[in-house]
């Protein structure tokens, strides 16, 4: 891996704010209860002076979101390329400088598919176009780990604890934990905004596993594919093309993941069952001729 300090990186604002807010509501008893709400934000896209797109989203992470998407987005492929990232809240924008511009912009904003998910997220050109490049390693997983993560990712989710209203993805690996922890209205902005981080560190996903709140949708499936991570796991649910992507590419995809149940619905032989839950209780049967009236 090249070290961090060898790239050209860009230069970078630092303008992340508060995610929630402190409001007052009133319940059912009609009592004025304290509480936090998330704090949605728009955040319009300019490229070298050229508006492409409005993100809503958090502004927790807005640099790590923008880079994130440009390289999801397939718009620029070399971290180096980018001279700077600034976002200027006063005026709900971020302004993106490239080093020498991008070669047909027009081309790769032609064709957009407007995605599934909280807060509609917009994925410009093909969103399949380069799948049948990607071969992803095949690592073993064990049950156990599996619990281990689902464990200590119940210490996060603060923003979801104290508001609710938001998803929330993690970059982890067996060894170091959770390595990242971000949450946003859109689960596709959390993504990218690992994505970001990844590209940021200069990280590649081998050996990692992602972990999201929100549905494994096709488009989450192909993120993940591109960061070159090999397992994702959710508590939620999945889709039908989400599940042939992952079978197409080589994800492991886990769903349903809460506590000590999940669902493999691929990648089942690369999972070491070395922590299978005690036997479930057997439920009684009754028979209907003794059973009082």
């Amino acid at each position: 891996m090249t070290s961090v300090q060898q790239r050209r990186l860009p230069q970078l604002s630092n303008a992340g704010l508060k995610a929630t807010a402190n409001v007052t509501a009133c319940n059912e008893y009609n009592e004025s209860v304290e509480g936090a709400i998330a704090v949605e934000r728009a955040l319009t896209i300019y490229l070298d002076k050229r508006e492409i797109v409005t993100l809503m989203t958090l502004g927790n992470h807005p640099e790590l979101l923008i880079l994130g998407w440009l390289r999801n987005q397939r718009l620029i492929d070399d971290i180096e390329a980018i001279k700077a990232i600034q976002v200027d809240w006063e005026a709900e924008a971020v302004a993106i400088t490239t080093q020498d511009g991008i070669e047909n912009l027009d081309q790769k904003l032609g064709r957009k598919t407007v995605t599934t998910g909280c807060g509609q997220g917009t994925v410009f050109g093909d969103l399949m176009e380069d799948i049948d490049d990607i071969s992803l390693q095949q690592p073993l997983l064990k049950q156990s780990s599996i619990y281990g993560l689902l464990k200590t990712l119940n210490e996060y989710n603060e923003i979801y604890k104290n508001a609710g209203a938001v998803h929330g993805c993690a970059l982890c690996s067996e060894t170091s934990g959770i390595e990242i922890f971000i949450e946003d209205v859109g689960r596709h902005n959390a993504v990218d905004a690992i994505a970001g981080y990844m590209w940021l560190n200069d990280l590649n996903g081998h050996d990692k596993l992602f972990y999201t709140t929100g549905r494994l949708t096709s488009e989450m499936v192909i993120k993940v594919a591109l960061m070159e991570i090999p397992v994702l796991l959710s508590r939620s649910g999945i889709t039908a093309m989400g599940l042939e992507i992952a079978q197409k590419v080589g994800v492991t995809l886990i769903a349903r993941a809460k506590g000590r149940h999940f669902l493999v619905y691929h990648g089942g032989e690369l999972i070491e069952f070395d922590e299978i839950p005690p036997p479930r209780p057997q439920r009684k049967t009754i028979d209907s001729r003794h059973s009082p009236d």
